[in-house]
């Protein structure tokens, strides 16, 4: 309610006793949507500073304010050096006027998004400047245009059929809410009128508090038990608002956006060890692909050429079973697909166990810096806590105009390919001869490069945590084991005329990994 009408009429009157007489010293922005007004008398001064983001518009009247003395520039000097004759909320409208003796007039239209201040020459002319330029309609406002007086009588409120909106429509979300609460819906004409009288006395003798909302803060003027802040002062509510819903709702958006991308994370991370313990109870429990191999390669002489499907003595279970046979490869080729498998099942049973193992940890981890995030009360710490966590994101600008993705690992760079064309570009323009590339070994996916640090050797650790990000950004993403190459840059080169993303590579080693994404 804090641009509200039911605000405003008591706010202008305070204003006007402490600003009546002063002169407009400087009037200057710092911010796009920020303009800030400095009065002086002969042993005080006032700011009047109205940010009119979209976003969140509210005013505040600081008895003193640091100008910047870079990115600031200087607004509506026709007013400056002139004395306010008064301030005037206008009839049952979210906007007050400041008049200088002179009869030039400042409009200060509270309209949410929509809020301007507006300079007039007399208050019959149209404005001959306004603050937010985007407003191309404001330049058609005549001021007596808002001015919208309403008779609050029984006889009015009757013809309208007890509508609170068309009745009073300065009543704002909050009152509404209050009369909706008391049964006015369904309430008979009479009740109405009651509960409209009961509002309408709550709202001319106000107790100003600052009410939590979810993430948001709103200033209530009805009686209010779950009040962060309270005052009976209409300036000095403004001024705390201001605080509340500029600083502290900045605080608590940013400071549950990083609660809220940790929590994503443990609920990830628990599901990853929740699929991973099942497979690899599966795989323990499971016979190793080896002894089907056995089977088929002791009974070669009875399976038929071209055969899909074989039932074959299993003489590890003492019993026959069905063998489904790999379409076009010979049984010797499949059996011998299968001890090689074998001998895979058994990294993989590792693999995954220390997979395991590293998310159990991590998942203790998270829970410890969610419990120290939630316990921060202060915009360094939170930012200090994102740095040291690395949680604080580029921007958007940075994402939009690189052809990677970028990660960190023990201190070293890692840059995966957004696209095909992408993967090119980085490897044309991002690369050094000493870096690292890696990709999954003979399926698309992202090329990966490890960015070398001079004097020091890359990491076992942080050359298996590219491979696994190689693989997961490629076709072998699903798999439980994949193969990438690695070789440095220098032995990777682009064939004149090849396709997007496709390389030529001299000389390479292979590394099985699980894939793993960021």
């Amino acid at each position: 309610m804090h641009l509200n009408y039911h605000f405003l009429k008591f706010l202008c009157p305070e204003l006007h006793k402490k600003l009546k007489d002063f002169s407009l010293m400087e009037c200057f922005s710092q911010n796009k949507d920020e303009l800030v007004l400095g009065f002086t008398s002969v042993d005080s001064s006032m700011y009047i500073r109205a940010n009119l983001s979209p976003a969140n518009t509210c005013l505040s009247f600081p008895d003193d304010y640091k100008r910047s003395k870079r990115n600031s520039v200087d607004l509506f000097s026709h007013c400056i050096g002139q004395k306010v004759a008064s301030i005037e909320v206008l009839p049952f409208e979210r906007a007050f006027t400041l008049t200088f003796h002179s009869g030039n007039i400042l409009l200060f239209k509270m309209h949410g998004n929509r809020s301007n201040i507006l300079y007039y020459h007399s208050i019959n002319e149209l404005p001959s400047v306004i603050f937010r330029n985007e407003l191309i309609e404001d330049n058609n406002l005549y001021i007596n245009d808002l001015k919208n007086p309403l008779e609050l009588t029984f006889s009015r409120f009757e013809k309208l059929e007890g509508n609170a909106a068309s009745f009073l429509p300065t009543l704002g979300k909050i009152p509404r809410g209050w009369l909706k609460q008391q049964g006015y819906i369904d309430a008979s004409l009479n009740r109405k009128w009651e509960l409209m009288q009961e509002i309408l006395d709550m709202l001319d003798t106000p107790l100003y508090s600052i009410i939590k909302d979810n993430d948001h803060y709103n200033l209530n003027l009805l009686p209010s038990e779950n009040s962060v802040y309270a005052t009976s002062e209409p300036i000095e509510a403004a001024n705390e608002y201001f605080k509340y819903a500029i600083v502290h709702q900045a605080f608590d958006k940013e400071k549950n956006g990083l609660i809220k991308n940790l929590e994503d994370q443990k609920k990830k991370t628990s599901a990853y060890i929740k699929k991973t313990r099942e497979k690899l109870e599966a795989l323990q429990q499971s016979a190793a692909p080896s002894q089907t191999a056995d089977i088929i390669m002791a009974n070669l002489h009875q399976i038929p050429q071209g055969a899909s499907e074989v039932e074959l003595f299993d003489f590890y279970q003492n019993k026959n079973i069905s063998i489904k046979m790999k379409k076009g490869v010979s049984p010797q080729k499949f059996a011998e697909n299968l001890y090689r498998k074998s001998k895979n099942r058994k990294i993989e049973l590792e693999q995954l166990g220390k997979n395991l193992s590293e998310k159990e940890t991590y998942i203790l981890e998270l829970e410890a810096m969610l419990e120290d995030l939630r316990n921060l009360e202060d915009f360094k710490a939170l930012r200090e806590f994102a740095k040291h966590h690395h949680l604080a994101k580029d921007t958007k600008i940075q994402q939009e105009n690189l052809p990677f993705k970028r990660f960190e690992h023990d201190g070293f760079e890692l840059l995966v390919g957004k696209s095909a064309k992408a993967n090119d570009e980085m490897l044309r323009y991002f690369s050094w001869k000493d870096d690292l590339w890696l990709h999954a070994k003979d399926v698309s996916g992202s090329h990966v490069i490890i960015k070398h640090k001079a004097g020091q050797t890359i990491p076992k650790a942080t050359i298996e945590r590219a491979a696994e990000l190689a693989a997961y950004y490629s076709k072998n993403k699903n798999e439980s084991l994949a193969p990438v190459i690695y070789t440095p840059c220098k032995y990777v080169r682009k064939v004149k005329g090849s396709a997007p993303g496709a390389v030529m590579v001299d000389r390479e080693s292979v590394l099985m990994v699980s894939p793993k994404g960021p």
